[in-house]
């Protein structure tokens, strides 16, 4: 949240946590907003909430959705024909029949959109993105809703498809590495608390975090948490 609020202005910055944050997380920046909410032991549990319970927190036409894995990687990207769309996230490449947009973990969505979300005859499920990507679609498209083309949803955000040095964001812990830099990277990487999301993408990550200054003693850490079973 901080990469993005660096390097672009909100209504409003809303961080959701079960965390005490008057001692556990001291250091939050004053422009973002805590938002108390019950614990999210799942990430089914993190679908439920994003289709059922964010748009009570939304005032705005938009909101932009940021997990921890990306941010905003280059602000001067935007294209107001972002905000033409009720949601835009980076393209599926797995999928090539017509609903391939898109990525949940950095995307733009309606406020209307997630209204939609809790409309009879939608069908709520996880991941939540699929849900309204794919199986949803066409009844969301019938609501009036609309998804942006792929080529546009590839220039607001880079994850297993796109150039993350030439769109407005991403999203995917194999990505941070080149976008942040290993040393930034493995500053982040060192304070997860939970780090089974880097598994599948080990390899990519490891030869990521070799790279530039300390790069050999990153990677040779890396590698041995792997091995002990730490991730």
């Amino acid at each position: 949240m901080e990469a993005c609020l660096a390097q672009a202005e909100f209504a409003e910055a809303l961080l959701f946590t079960h965390l005490d944050t008057s001692g556990t997380v001291p250091d939050v920046p004053e422009d973002i907003r805590i938002v108390p909410i019950d614990q999210l032991r799942s990430s089914e549990a993190y679908s439920q909430f994003i289709l059922s319970r964010l748009v009570d927190h939304i005032r705005t036409e938009h909101c932009l959705i940021v997990q921890w894995d990306g941010h905003i990687a280059d602000a001067s990207q935007w294209d107001d024909a972002f905000l033409d769309y009720d949601y835009i996230g980076a393209s599926w490449p797995q999928f090539d029949d017509g609903h391939e947009v898109g990525n949940g973990g950095f995307s733009l969505r309606s406020r209307r959109l997630l209204e939609a979300c809790r409309a009879d005859g939608f069908k709520a499920h996880h991941p939540e993105d699929i849900a309204i990507g794919r199986t949803n679609r066409d009844f969301l498209e019938a609501q009036g809703m609309t998804f942006a083309p792929v080529e546009l949803a590839n220039r607001f955000a880079a994850e297993r498809a796109g150039d993350p040095d030439a769109a407005f964001g991403y999203h995917g812990v194999f990505l941070m590495p080149h976008v942040l830099g290993g040393e930034r990277f493995w500053s982040i990487f060192r304070n997860l608390d939970d780090r089974a999301t880097l598994r599948p993408d080990f390899k990519t990550i490891l030869r990521a975090v070799a790279g530039g200054k300390g790069g050999i003693r990153r990677a040779i850490s890396l590698a041995a948490r792997r091995v002990l079973g730490l991730l």
